[in-house]
């Protein structure tokens, strides 16, 4: 962040600030709006994404939103992770492509499986959470 009255802050390259990034990849606007529209909250909880898995799927019907809302729906499941599993942490790869980094190394591409979700519904976000919480 610069905030030009405190003067800049020197970061090494390559070097992020985790909070502030997992805040910004936690905001999921159009998602957390479509989900608010039909009652369910988003409080980045394993039960809101059991929610999600039971909703509708109306914007299967609209091609310009589907994108933005599977890259939503993965950087939710992302924060969902990265807030309930113990050692999950955000990792940026050199490419922008934001992904889940497990303690054990592993990592999962959170937006592809958001985009697979809202395309097809399958396979589940609450799923994809036990498959991730389980390694």
């Amino acid at each position: 962040m610069n905030i030009p009255f405190l003067g800049h802050r020197r970061r090494r390259p390559g070097v992020f600030d985790p909070e502030g990034i997992a805040e910004l990849l936690a905001e999921c606007e159009l998602l957390r709006s479509q989900a608010g529209r039909v009652g369910v909250q988003l409080d980045d909880t394993v039960d809101s994404l059991e929610a999600l898995d039971q909703l509708l799927p109306r914007w299967r019907d609209d091609e310009e939103i589907l994108p933005w809302l599977g890259n939503d729906a993965g950087l939710y499941l992302g924060t969902v992770i990265v807030r309930t599993v113990p050692g999950a942490a955000w990792e940026i790869w050199p490419d922008g492509q934001p992904v889940v980094r497990l303690d054990s190394g592993r990592e999962f591409d959170v937006v592809a499986a958001g985009q697979e979700w809202a395309a097809s519904g399958v396979p589940e976000l609450s799923q994809l959470y036990a498959e991730v919480a389980e390694s």
